[in-house]
């Protein structure tokens, strides 16, 4: 389940996890929020504009990860430029000491990757991979070989937040082809707006990641955020590994 950092004061950012560990999901996406999240649409984006107004992003960010890893394996998705500002060696070692298992830098660039794996791997930080579905397989090949932990395949193409129509032939063909060169499992998220999407796409990959309706339901009526989750770990359940839920 992705959840953005520092919504919330710390307290009911800490019941809330809470509520959404008990309701079902099986691993913790950590957002680390930035004023620049071209990937994610408008209810992330308003997410962490949210948290931009709070203040104290990086050390309410830690404090969300250190909550979430006590109750379920927890990973931090963020940008370059924030990794870049506060330097990737301190914040590996800060986001590992908080209790991390890993971090996704969505962006990464190229000529930066080499540092950050490096960086990721002294601090005991996995480095999953979001894979772009338009790459060639050299290009597939060159990002699963600094991953680690796993291989994101985005469902759509779209920004987060899409409510659109999947093209689940697609999404087939791609993680047969991330599976063909790589070991590790492969994750899905972008796109999967209802419970009823994650079940036809759960037996294509082997976890999913819901954020964009838990994350407005945290925005908009926070007690709403544990049923919605129930919702999409009962649809995902007929699938469910030690890794595939919500």
């Amino acid at each position: 389940m992705f959840v953005p950092a520092g919504l919330h004061p710390a307290r009911a950012e800490r019941h809330q996890l809470a509520q959404i560990a008990r309701a079902g999901a099986d691993l913790f996406e950590i957002g680390l929020a930035h004023h620049d999240a071209g990937l994610d649409g408008p209810v992330i984006q308003a997410a962490y504009r949210r948290a931009l107004s709070r203040g104290n992003v990086l050390t309410r960010a830690l404090r969300a990860v250190e909550h979430a890893a006590g109750l379920r394996p927890t990973v931090v998705m963020t940008y370059w430029d924030p990794v870049h500002r506060h330097g990737p060696e301190r914040l590996a070692r800060l986001l590992a000491g908080a209790g991390a298992a890993g971090a996704m830098i969505v962006d990464l660039p190229d000529d930066q990757a080499e540092r950050w794996q490096a960086a990721a791997k002294a601090a005991n930080l996995s480095t999953p991979r979001l894979v772009p579905r338009h790459f060639a397989d050299a290009g597939l090949a060159t990002v699963a070989a600094g991953a680690s932990g796993w291989l994101y395949a985005p469902a759509s193409t779209a920004p987060t937040g899409y409510h659109g129509p999947l093209d689940v032939p697609a999404l087939a063909d791609f993680t047969t082809r991330l599976r063909a060169i790589s070991p590790l499992p492969v994750v899905s998220g972008v796109g999967i707006s209802t419970p009823a999407l994650a079940e036809r796409l759960a037996p294509l990959v082997d976890a999913v990641v819901i954020g964009t309706p838990v994350v407005h339901a945290l925005m908009t009526a926070p007690g709403q955020a544990p049923s919605l989750t129930t919702a999409f770990a009962q649809a995902l359940n007929p699938y469910a590994t030690t890794e595939t839920r919500a």
